[in-house]
């Protein structure tokens, strides 16, 4: 049995998705962002549990198909900007069509109609989440931020960076109050 579960973005909700299961004596082949495969069929009353268990550490269960969709769209972006350094070879919107297998034109339409605002404004305010943790950690310049970001240019990179925060990356750079975003705020 496989449940879907909203705002797991990182490897923390992960563990603690499997820390609760465990607990419960619940069995479970992989948990990954957005939902964890159970061995067993649960009960109503151990899906009331995990749900509740899950929402005191902010984590909810989902049973809407649409919503199931929305979280899977947003922890492919997730895991894709922050947790790969392997580039697309394809765009973004071909690339969710095969990892989801759902047409694009579907999820876009859901995802707007649900977020109010687009897929390709979702991503582009990770990559801007990602590069503003890459300039925190100070162990890249700009340039290499850019390639690693699959940027075509610094110049491209600086101004979508200016457009989404207001700032330019090396103005960003020199803040003393660095503002950062948590993931499932994005």
């Amino acid at each position: 049995m496989t449940i879907y579960i909203k705002n797991m973005v990182c490897i923390r909700c992960k563990m603690l998705v499997e820390a609760e299961l465990a607990n419960m004596g619940l069995h479970f082949t992989r948990v990954i962002l957005g939902q964890a495969d159970i061995i067993e069929d649960i009960s109503i009353a151990q899906q009331d549990q995990i749900k509740s268990d899950l929402l005191k550490s902010g984590l909810e269960l989902i049973d809407d198909i649409k919503a199931v969709l929305i979280e899977k769209i947003k922890n492919a972006i997730i895991e894709l900007v922050h947790y790969s350094d392997e580039p697309i070879a394809i765009n973004l919107s071909v690339h969710l069509s095969q990892h989801l297998h759902h047409n694009y034109t579907y999820m876009a339409n859901i995802f707007a109609e649900a977020q109010g605002h687009s897929i390709g404004k979702f991503f582009i305010e990770h990559k801007i989440e990602r590069v503003k943790e890459l300039l925190n950690y100070n162990e890249l310049n700009l340039t290499e931020i850019a390639y690693k970001m699959h940027y075509c240019s610094v110049a491209h990179l600086s101004s979508q960076f200016k457009k989404v925060t207001g700032n330019t990356p090396s103005h960003y750079k020199h803040l003393k109050a660095k503002k950062r975003a948590m993931l499932e705020e994005i």
